[in-house]
């Protein structure tokens, strides 16, 4: 398994959102209009009701909103994209060669999983900006923070680009803010994954995503998806210290394996982004059993998430996972099964995969960046899963490719027979 990336830090303030016009040549790869959102279904609509689950952080979670101060992560998202070097480590590519390696596949991507709901829109500075230091200098580390105490990391850095800039380029005004590196800028991202993010406020480049190195895998463009996707609101799902197992999502999230071949994110994530409509998620807040027919995420339409809260912090989710444009790993189509806890910080495994077949190596080992063990996790006919609170029983797919489930929610025990912990505790 490649290593993983830090845990970005997180801040909170408040952007503006002005396109800014830049007087730069256009690269020869424009990024395609994205088509506009489907009728009764807004786009950047917050969830709400009683399965999205409330915050118990002021930073990001996976609760379904958002702190104040994060970019908007629907409708029309504008990027500012720059270009570092080091006269340690020079540019050996042009800036166009270097963003034809992140566009237009990320806006392409951001736009299929969205189904049109996100228009990301990247206007690059079509040159080097080089650093006044060897890049050693700087003294990057794998989870830098940004300290404006010192005169080295991510402040000298960030310094140094306002400089460049000037009253050229005013970054405040978009966003996002991308900054690729030189790629010979470090060291390869298979020995050290530096690439970070700095979302909200405490830096002068506001929702920032600093790029290093190359990633491997069929579509590495999409370290800068999960990157921009923590200036969304998304938390890290992977376990970002202390621990060495593999990450408890699997290859079904790009916020916890964005290696390899590509992977859509969690339908729980797209419902907080603002890119599922309140039709297009089933919540079963009353005890009772419901039929419920769910089209797979790879297709657009129909309901997408079922959700069964359990407690004001937790949740049971329910999606179809099929092979797809965005789902190359799919080798076991049926229902994925997740558990959500907003009382889990990033980086500490705020969702868990609840596997189907738990004693199976999986069934995409062809690749040693997805947890294989995950791969064949989706629960298909005739299989149930139970935990405290929900019942769930796979009835199997329809001849149109959707998937049909039996969900239950049980009636509250008495409060002297409750158990002093969830039967499935997160890990």
């Amino acid at each position: 398994m490649a290593p993983k990336r830090p845990l970005a830090l997180t801040a909170l303030t408040t952007l503006t959102a002005t396109a800014l016009a830049l007087t730069a040549p256009p690269f020869s790869r424009a990024v395609p209009e994205a088509p506009p959102a489907r009728p009764g279904a807004p786009a950047g609509r917050h969830p709400s009701g009683p399965c999205a689950l409330h915050p118990r952080t002021d930073h990001v979670s996976e609760s379904t909103r958002t702190p104040h101060g994060f970019s908007r992560s629907a409708g029309t998202v504008r990027a500012l994209t720059l270009f570092i070097d080091f006269p340690d480590a020079p540019a050996r590519i042009t800036p166009q060669q270097r963003y034809a390696e992140f566009f237009p596949a990320v806006a392409d991507y951001y736009r299929a999983s969205s189904y049109g709901r996100l228009d990301y829109r990247s206007t690059p500075v079509p040159r080097w900006i080089r650093m006044a230091r060897p890049y050693a200098a700087y003294r990057i580390t794998r989870g830098s923070a940004f300290d404006p105490r010192r005169d080295d990391g991510y402040h000298a850095l960030s310094r140094e680009i306002l400089a460049a800039l000037g009253r050229t380029v005013d970054p405040g005004r978009f966003d996002l803010v991308n900054v690729l590196a030189a790629p010979d800028a470090g060291p390869p991202a298979t020995e050290d994954v530096r690439s970070v993010t700095f979302a909200g406020a405490g830096t002068p480049l506001k929702n920032v995503s600093f790029i290093w190195s190359r990633q491997t895998g069929d579509s590495p463009y999409r370290v800068l998806a999960h990157e921009n996707a923590h200036s969304f609101g998304l938390p890290d799902l992977y376990y970002a210290s202390g621990r060495t197992d593999d990450g408890p999502v699997g290859h079904w999230d790009p916020m916890d394996e964005d290696w390899g071949p590509s992977n859509d994110f969690l339908a729980w994530h797209k419902w907080k982004l603002g890119w599922l409509a309140p039709t297009e998620v089933h919540c079963l807040a009353r005890p009772g059993t419901r039929t419920i027919t769910l089209t797979p995420t790879s297709r657009p339409g129909g309901t997408k998430l079922a959700v069964v809260p359990l407690s004001p912090t937790r949740a049971l989710t329910l999606e179809a996972r099929t092979p797809g444009p965005l789902d190359h790993a799919v080798c076991r189509p049926g229902v994925l099964i997740t558990t959500v806890a907003t009382d889990r910080p990033t980086g500490t495994g705020p969702v868990r995969t609840e596997d189907a077949t738990p004693d199976s190596p999986g069934c995409y080992t062809t690749d040693p960046n997805v947890n294989a063990p995950l791969s064949d996790a989706p629960y298909t006919t005739g299989q149930t899963f139970t935990t405290q609170g929900a019942t769930v029983r796979v009835l199997g797919p329809t001849p149109s490719g959707d998937w049909r489930v039996a969900l239950t929610r049980h009636a509250p025990r008495p409060t002297a027979a409750l158990p002093a912990a969830p039967s499935h505790p997160l890990h």
